[in-house]
């Protein structure tokens, strides 16, 4: 079926449109990892482009902040610093190349072997369940790690309380674009009942220059953090092609087929790798965008041209960065209540949808040991060199699979 085919002006429009729906979440991330707003602006629109670029235009698909990052950037900041954050981010946009050069050699059937859903679905549960304390820490007013009362507690409840229920009121009975926009709705409502409770400040904003230059910061490279996040490219990359899979069902296209996986998830990669160069944080492809254009029925990936156009000429407005980092804790803290567990939920579907039984104890072995290793934080190594949470779940997800003897069935569905 043939999308509205929208040109000049109106395709600038509707790359506003994109980059509006795609907004709260894109700013959040770099918040809550203490990265720069204004940089992920930058690395959005850079790695959106390098997307088009080496799909030739073919798939509407706007690239941005990967939520599933959060934790191991997290651990990784403070156990290396962000420039070696960086590297490993680097490395792992690497990771993806990698993939999509194995998957033109072998075909995609190769990532189904190594990365069935019975180990992508807890290891995305981990993604979310691991970083609860982190949500209910924000939305009490402590920094991220609870070392901190930054806000006072009644106060940040009020505050994250009101951005939760905003979030989940547009999330559910709004109508149309509105729907798409529950996380930049749950931004507004809580930034505005901070400023009224006087628990923000906007002096920030007016002694900022209207136009300066993003902060960018260049990658450091450590083996330690490197190893560290190299196995955390592993759930995106399965999101990928969750996502693209998503936008051919919209369009009614087969991009798995042309422009192809490999092209697809090259393109992920050397956006994620281009993001780390200039201290943004990893891109993945943005599902609330496929809903705006499942919504719109604009299937020109032009749009999303525009859409990064306009997100990097956005990174430049100095004023608009410095509203975004004076966003008080407890209003991301409120919103990531919702979005941590709806991560969480995602990896829970992903094995209810693809019927994985976990009456065979091979499958229930792997969720087990994924979900406690993950989750408990277990590590393995020493100071300079260890492997925990979400990057030693998914070595052990994957080595489990390969591991234990399949049951017959599975195993003729696999072939």
């Amino acid at each position: 079926m043939e999308g509205v085919q929208t040109h000049g002006w109106r395709t600038a429009l509707a790359g506003s449109q994109m980059l509006f729906v795609a907004f709260g979440a894109l700013v959040l991330m770099p918040l809550i990892t203490s990265m720069d707003p204004s940089v992920a602006l930058f690395t959005a629109g850079i790695g959106t482009l390098i997307f088009q670029f080496t799909t030739r235009r073919q798939i509407p698909i706007f690239l941005a902040s990967s939520f599933a990052f959060i934790a191991p950037i997290l651990y990784s900041n403070q156990t290396w610093g962000l420039p070696a954050t960086l590297g490993g981010l680097l490395a792992a946009g690497i990771t993806y190349i990698l993939l999509s050069l194995v998957i033109r050699w072998r075909g995609p059937g190769f990532i189904q072997r190594l990365l069935p859903p019975v180990v992508v679905g807890p290891v995305i549960m981990v993604i979310g369940l691991g970083l609860a304390s982190v949500a209910v820490n924000m939305a009490t007013g402590k920094s991220g790690d609870g070392s901190q009362q930054l806000v006072d507690t009644n106060l940040a409840l009020i505050i994250s309380m009101a951005s939760l229920a905003t979030t989940i009121f547009v999330a559910v009975y709004a109508k149309g674009l509105f729907r798409l926009v529950p996380i930049l709705a749950g931004v507004i409502v809580g930034y505005g009942l901070s400023w009224i409770l006087g628990v923000t400040s906007l002096d920030s904003v007016t002694t900022a220059p209207w136009l300066a230059v993003p902060e960018f910061v260049t990658p450091e490279f450590k083996l330690a953090a490197i190893l560290f996040m190299i196995p955390v490219a592993i759930a995106p990359a399965i999101e990928h092609i969750g996502d693209v899979l998503a936008i051919g069902g919209v369009t009614g296209k087969d991009y798995l087929q042309k422009p192809g996986l490999q092209n697809t998830l090259l393109g992920d990669g050397l956006a994620t790798s281009a993001a780390a160069l200039f201290g943004g944080p990893p891109n993945t492809t943005y599902s609330e965008v496929t809903g705006a254009v499942m919504l719109t029925r604009n299937f020109n990936p032009n749009v999303m041209i525009w859409a990064a156009v306009f997100a990097i000429g956005l990174s430049f407005v100095d004023k608009f960065g410095a509203v975004l980092l004076s966003m008080p804790v407890p209003v991301m803290g409120g919103i990531l209540c919702l979005l941590f567990g709806s991560i969480a939920v995602v990896g829970m579907n992903t094995l209810i949808r693809q019927q994985v039984d976990l009456s065979q104890a091979r499958n229930l072995c792997i969720v087990s040991v994924t979900l406690v290793f993950g989750i408990g934080g277990m590590a393995i190594g020493n100071d300079s060199l260890s492997l925990q949470g979400i990057s030693l779940c998914g070595v052990v997800a994957i080595i489990l699979n390969l591991v234990l003897p399949a049951d017959k069935s599975q195993a003729e569905l696999t072939k």
